[in-house]
């Protein structure tokens, strides 16, 4: 039976303290006992069901966290207070001195600077490799290796990675895959096809208002209890802890994801189809033409279509920034990092979400300095908003004037 993530998070049903449609917010940041031997058996970890400080959990965010893990499928997750701070635990937590990490070469930037940057002072390499080559990641792996590292769709240069290929290959050397789904939400369920655990930025379409900063890890119990351990769990040590009322706030927008996720999709496999047909170098891995087209297509849940994220290249920093500060003043959507958000978003990311990763590494994983990454709003009219896109590309000289086809 094919697995279907928005039926999981319908399917939960939380009443509030007061018979409310919505889970009662717990604004507490300590929690009674009514015995001391309780408290110890909480701090102990064998007290279910207790709450001891809300750096370790709380309510609102277990609601979060269950229904999370509903939606990919996994026995448990826990949130955070925002996506690097889901991240960072879990490498953390996986890894130790003189261990080492495989990693797709194109991951968000802030990922990329904690591996490449921060971790070799605990002695924690990273080899950064072609994620869609499945033989050049069998063959960076080493005794030390302990974590394969990816994203389902990678940033910004919308690689596919094979979820079930990397997980065979983490299987064979007892590693653990870690696969960052915040591009893909409902569209791929990589713990479905193989990954340990799951990450998301909750900030970016899970939440999708732009509005405040999340993080998720989705995993087993097993994993989730380790990092929420009060003497040695990553999550609970370094204190990345996700507020209640963000938590409660975050789940009534997941509520609509899949509503929003179809409309992400659709407007973007609309432009990516119009802007290639115009001669525009196009990436979206709805395309024919992109490398893993028919991967993702057998990968994904296929009710909630590519995503919303494609990028075009106009060649120059200079000519990209032109067209966006442009498209922005149409009302197009705005020069703005992140995505997600129901207007639409672009930026340029080799001076901007990827900028901690070095010029000469950008280049040579074809990062250039055109690129437009574009994170589709939810436009009603899309075709209105191609038709306006498409002269303000004919102003700055991206494409040679023509009539605009309406049909």
């Amino acid at each position: 039976m094919a697995f279907k993530p928005a039926n999981n998070i319908q399917d939960l049903q939380y009443f509030g303290e007061f018979g409310g449609v919505n889970p009662s917010i717990s604004d507490s940041s300590t929690y009674t006992f009514l015995s001391a031997k309780t408290m110890f058996d909480t701090f102990e970890g064998n007290a279910d069901g207790c709450y001891l400080y809300s750096r370790h959990s709380s309510p609102s965010n277990l609601y979060l966290g269950e229904a999370l893990a509903a939606m990919e499928g996994t026995e448990t997750a826990n949130v955070s207070a925002s996506g690097m701070g889901a991240i960072t635990p879990v490498i953390l937590q996986l890894c130790g001195s003189n261990d080492h990490i495989v990693s797709s070469r194109t991951i968000y930037g802030g990922t990329y600077a904690f591996l490449k940057n921060f971790v070799p002072r605990f002695n924690i390499e990273t080899s950064f490799v072609d994620i869609t080559n499945l033989k050049m990641v069998e063959a960076a792996i080493t005794q030390n290796t302990k974590v394969l590292y990816c994203e389902s769709v990678s940033n910004p240069l919308l690689e596919v990675a094979d979820i079930k290929g990397l997980s065979e290959i983490a299987k064979k050397h007892h590693l653990k895959l870690v696969v960052d789904n915040t591009f893909s939400p409902l569209s791929i369920s990589p713990a479905i096809l193989g990954a340990d655990v799951v990450i998301h930025s909750l900030t970016k379409f899970i939440n999708g208002s732009s509005d405040t900063v999340g993080g998720v890890v989705c995993s087993t119990q097993e994993f989730i209890n380790d990092l929420r351990n009060v003497n040695c769990g990553a999550s609970m040590l370094l204190g990345s802890t996700m507020d209640s009322l963000r938590a409660s706030s975050v789940l009534k927008n997941l509520r609509t994801l899949h509503i929003r996720m179809q409309q992400h999709s659709k407007n973007g496999l609309y432009l990516a189809k119009r802007f290639e047909t115009d001669g525009l170098k196009t990436v979206y891995p709805g395309l024919k033409s992109h490398p893993s087209h028919n991967l993702f297509k057998s990968m994904m849940n296929e009710k909630y279509g590519y995503g919303g994220m494609l990028t075009i290249d106009v060649g120059t920093l200079e000519k990209a920034n032109e067209l966006m500060e442009l498209m922005q003043n149409k009302n197009l959507g705005y020069l703005a990092v992140s995505l997600g958000f129901y207007k639409t978003l672009f930026s340029a990311p080799g001076s901007s979400t990827s900028s901690e990763i070095p010029e000469d590494e950008q280049h040579a994983m074809g990062l250039s300095d055109g690129l437009i990454r574009f994170s589709i709003g939810l436009d009603d009219d899309i075709e209105r908003t191609y038709l306006i896109m498409k002269q303000c590309m004919i102003t700055v000289g991206v494409l040679e004037p023509t009539h605009l086809i309406t049909d």
